[in-house]
């Protein structure tokens, strides 16, 4: 900048002159009066920043707009949306006080303080305010006001809620207070130039409770979530994908096909049924032969193991919170249940002499494991204080790490893929703020695990600061059939543990050396990839999967001899299959095996008993076939192979 002048340098690397101030707005509209029309904000030197700052040095400078992709724009719109619904409820209920409205995840929500509760149609009337102050077109514009002008002003209206936050703000930030019409907030910042950028693709979702500052000594105020997008196509996917999650909730499946239930008694903890253990098994068959198939050595462990062993791994530090303990007066000793399963593996690795031609050795075990999670993060199987971890052990030497890494994400794709998960993310979660080890190891094991995801030839981003404390972590992300997320695979490289729980094997040189230790899992636990697979199935589940693969039903009592001639031959031939002979109407029997999720019904009656045919009613399907017997149980057990057997 000379002599008042400066340049702007945009995206596309084109450098502009000026010689006075000007606002985005101002540079917006020069480069276009389309740009000018969509335009929501500037990133200036990659910050975002309000549309209407001013600009006077040499930078670099863009147009955000709506069509941008990723999270800011979501972000800013949504932070918008919180404050036009705070307006719209302050015009509805002048008696509310207004405390604070972020962006979340899908949304934003702002928090309350109002005698009267909130009630559905109250939401329905701020949801119809908020459109009409969009259609307000008000400008939104940033001012800094003195700490005492600010505190004054919002008690003086009030707001004592407000005046508490702007009194508890360091005295070196600034006091932003944004104002849009006759309602002003506080706020950093950035938001759109007017309401009306904002558009109409919003919607207030539900009502909760919340305590003030999150501190149940505290009055509880009433929250108000709502969910904003950038257009109503957008908006209108968001709520088909809460529709599509509500009807393959796995709560609400479990209880429809009788799989498992959780009481009060044991919180946290999966009481499985029949059909449901019959799942599990499957699923658990299913991987021990994969692994088997992939040289991993099964093992068990004990539950029960004393708090020694956590100390000398570093768990108890870190984990003692999440632990369930006992203690043994008679021998004044404290056991946990252990929470995981790796050091336990230590110790069997440790019982004798390891050569390193004994290396790799890769340890299996379906590990139960418990933690202490709050109530709160309860959710179905998905989140549950028991669990077991499809858990697995490499002890390997450096050299080793690459090929065993490139093995087992090629193990772990190919699961995936028998599931029908073919859209996999990877992550690389590099050092926590707390961790063990020093730096020097950090900076060998975050390289190793670089150098053999590389070799894998896999894509991958990086996930800042959310490595093991024991090392550095690749984590597997699926995404399921409406669109969501779900991490479930980890790799992780150690060079920790083995040191602590004083590890060895004896090299080439005759000399003792640590092994790397790999920690790896595929479902992540059995509990919440068998949710997982009930929400992408909508419990559909395919025929070699399902609990309970067949069902005869009769439509006659003189068909019941020919049925069980049926059943029987269908468990010869290894299917699951179940007999309905009640005395009610094959309708009500269709009916209710359809909502059970069968996924095939063998129907039977004279016609079918004398010429030896059934009639095959698959899952889904409004027709049925005629089939010869051996024909029919022919396809279900070829449609019945495990896949990758």
């Amino acid at each position: 900048m000379e002599n008042g002048k400066f340049e702007i340098t945009l995206p596309d690397g084109s450098v502009r002159p000026y010689d006075k101030p000007l606002s985005g707005e101002d540079l917006a509209l020069e480069i276009g009066p389309g740009l000018a029309k969509a335009a929501l904000a500037l990133r200036i030197d990659g910050e975002l920043k309000d549309l209407k700052t001013t600009l006077n040095t040499d930078t670099t400078v863009e147009i955000v707009t709506v069509r941008e992709e990723g999270d800011e724009v979501l972000e800013l719109l949504r932070h918008d949306a919180a404050h036009v619904l705070a307006e719209a409820a302050k015009e509805l209920y002048p008696d509310i006080q207004v405390t604070i409205g972020p962006a979340i995840e899908d949304g934003f929500y702002y928090d309350f303080s109002r005698k009267e509760p909130f009630t559905p149609e109250d939401l329905e009337k701020i949801e119809k305010r908020m459109h009409e102050i969009v259609d307000r077109d008000e400008q939104i514009t940033r001012e800094e006001w003195e700490r005492d002008k600010a505190v004054d002003f919002f008690k003086g209206i009030g707001e004592e809620y407000k005046a508490e936050i702007i009194a508890g703000i360091p005295d070196d930030q600034p006091i932003g207070i944004y104002r849009q019409g006759e309602f002003q907030d506080l706020c950093r910042g950035p938001h759109l130039p007017s309401t009306k950028k904002l558009g109409h693709a919003f919607k207030l979702m539900k009502l909760a409770g919340a305590y003030w500052r999150g501190d149940s000594r505290n009055e509880m105020l009433q929250r108000v979530y709502g969910t904003a997008w950038r257009n109503e196509k957008e908006l209108k996917a968001y709520l088909h994908r809460l529709e599509e999650a509500e009807r393959r909730d796995h709560r609400k499946l479990g209880r429809e096909m009788d799989l498992f239930h959780i009481q009060e008694e044991a919180v946290g903890m999966v009481f499985w049924h029949e059909k449901g253990w019959t799942l599990y098994r499957t699923l658990e068959k299913y991987l021990r032969n994969k692994l088997d198939a992939a040289g991993y050595k099964e093992v068990k462990t004990p539950q029960l193991v004393d708090r020694k062993l956590w100390e000398a791994s570093g768990h108890w530090e870190k984990f003692q919170d999440a632990m369930f303990t006992t203690e043994t007066e008679s021998e004044n000793r404290t056991f946990a249940l252990k929470p995981m399963n790796c050091p336990c593996h230590v110790q069997i690795y440790n019982q004798g002499i390891t050569s390193y031609r004994d290396l790799p050795l890769r340890m299996a075990e379906f590990g139960s494991c418990h933690r202490y999670e709050p109530s709160g993060a309860l959710h179905g199987i998905m989140r549950v204080r028991g669990f077991t971890q499809d858990d697995g052990h490499i002890f390997c030497t450096e050299d080793q790490i690459t090929s065993e890494t490139v093995a087992f994400c090629e193990l772990l794709l190919d699961v995936y893929k028998d599931f029908g998960f073919t859209d996999v993310k990877v992550k690389f979660s590099d050092r926590p703020e707390v961790r063990a080890g020093d730096d020097s190891i950090w900076d060998k094991s975050e390289g190793s695990l670089r150098e053999a995801i590389d070799a894998t030839g896999l894509p991958y981003s990086m996930n800042p600061g959310e490595g093991a404390f024991y090392g550095p972590k690749l984590e597997f992300v699926l995404t399921d059939a409406i669109g969501r997320d779900w991490q479930c695979g980890t790799h992780q490289v150690d060079f920790v543990m083995p040191e602590r729980l004083n590890a060895n094997y004896i090299g080439e040189d005759g000399a003792k050396h640590r092994p790397v230790m790999l920690h790896r899992a595929i479902f992540g636990s059995m509990e919440r990839f068998i949710g997982i697979l009930i929400e992408e199935y909508a419990g559909r589940f395919p025929l070699w999967l399902a609990p309970e693969q067949v069902v005869v039903a009769t439509i006659t009592d003189e068909a019941d001899d020919y049925a069980k001639e049926v059943l029987d031959r269908l468990k010869a031939a290894g299917l699951r299959a179940s007999l309905d002979l009640r005395n009610e109407k094959i309708n009500y029997k269709v009916r209710e095996h359809s909502l059970a999720k069968v996924p095939a019904l063998l129907v039977a009656g004279k016609r079918e008993a004398e010429e030896q045919t059934i009639s095959v009613r698959r899952l889904g399907e409004k027709h049925q076939k005629v089939l010869d017997l051996e024909e029919a149980i022919g396809q279900l057990v070829e449609e019945a192979k495990v896949p990758g057997l």
